[in-house]
């Protein structure tokens, strides 16, 4: 171990140990990964203790790699292997937060992000030297994973809990209004809202031409003519409505503080604003102990902030925080806002705005 005048050992060595751990979680986590986009969680966790062989017949994978993938998580602790017979078991207690049927407690498909930020690390290092940001053409598969993630939480939330959150807004809805989404994506939200509000009419936007296409066919797949997507700058908005959402958009536009006043000049004197994003502080301080905290400053140096420096923006970042979105919303012309939670919900709360 090196030392010198005034290195304190023992604290040097327990970080030294911290720095192993960080080297194999990360490993396990893209081993979870793997274990999401194959569904091999999702076939193990009915299985009894199996061999690797029966989990690969299962999956409908290779054997061979389907072994080396139980070793790693086997020594990991995240699998139970009886050497007796050579048998591999996903605990139930486990199965609960790394498959499908966990909806929102499925931490395996957030672990999909690894991967995908490690494709741009070049790109976000030559960024650090000569500034500027990565262009969102760089994340292929960014509004997949996206969609995926979201999509969890708003087939349970969104009609029940969310949109509740807004006084009077459930009502509303079933009476007929006119409402946009903003940075709609593959327009998932959306076209729930139009399922579950057939009076009402629903417009998403966004700034791609492959999410607009998804969110199309998805609605054409559910039958629903009360909904229509268009390919629209976000900061740039027509038309007037009394309901307007953006669902963990707004901290990664190009210009952030355009878009909430173009926002409060389309909606309608007695409309709302319901806007979900990132559960923090804008204050460093006090988003030590969070328990997403280095997930959050990850994911927009290598997403959030880089992409919207790409584009001349104003890199506000994943941790723009509560203070700053507040202030943000009052200069855009919102007089009456309220922040709101949904139970479980541990990475956003809900802006509630109106005029």
């Amino acid at each position: 171990m090196t030392t010198g005048p005034g290195l304190d050992a023992v604290r040097q060595e327990r970080f030294a140990g911290r720095m192993v751990q960080v080297l194999n979680d990360a490993c396990i986590g893209y081993l979870c990964s793997l274990g999401h986009r194959t569904g091999l969680f999702d076939a193990m966790a009915p299985l009894p203790p199996s061999t690797s062989t029966r989990i690969a017949k299962a999956a409908d994978l290779d054997e061979r790699y389907v072994r080396e993938w139980l070793g790693g998580l086997t020594v990991a602790g995240v699998v139970e292997y009886r050497p007796e017979d050579g048998t591999y078991r996903l605990p139930p207690e486990h199965a609960a937060s790394l498959t499908r049927a966990a909806g929102p407690e499925n931490m395996a498909s957030l672990l999909q992000d690894l991967a995908l930020l490690g494709t741009v690390e070049d790109e976000v290092l030559d960024a650090f030297r000569r500034g500027g940001g990565v262009s969102y053409s760089s994340y292929p598969r960014f509004q997949e994973l996206q969609a995926e993630e979201t999509g969890r939480v708003y087939d349970v939330a969104l009609v029940d809990a969310i949109v509740p959150l807004a006084d009077g807004l459930t009502e509303r809805l079933r009476a007929g209004i006119d409402a946009l989404d903003i940075g709609t994506g593959q327009g998932h939200a959306v076209n729930l809202l139009a399922q579950a509000f057939p009076a009402s009419t629903f417009r998403g936007v966004d700034i791609s031409e492959k999410g607009i296409a998804a969110a199309r066919d998805e609605a054409e797949r559910l039958g629903l003519d009360n909904v229509r997507f268009d390919v629209a700058d976000t900061a740039e908005l027509t038309g007037s409505y009394d309901l307007i959402t953006a669902f963990d958009v707004i901290h990664d536009l190009a210009r952030p503080a355009r878009t909430l006043e173009a926002v409060a000049a389309a909606l309608r004197d007695d409309g709302v604003f319901l806007m979900g994003d990132i559960s923090a502080s804008s204050n460093l301080e006090e988003n030590i102990g969070h328990p997403l905290g280095p997930a959050l400053y990850t994911f927009s140096v290598f997403y959030c902030m880089t992409v919207s420096l790409g584009e001349g923006g104003a890199g506000l970042g994943t941790v723009w925080g509560r203070q700053r979105a507040l202030q943000m919303l009052g200069d855009a012309g919102f007089g009456d806002i309220s922040v709101e939670q949904v139970e479980g919900d541990i990475l956003n709360v809900y802006y509630v705005a109106r005029k």
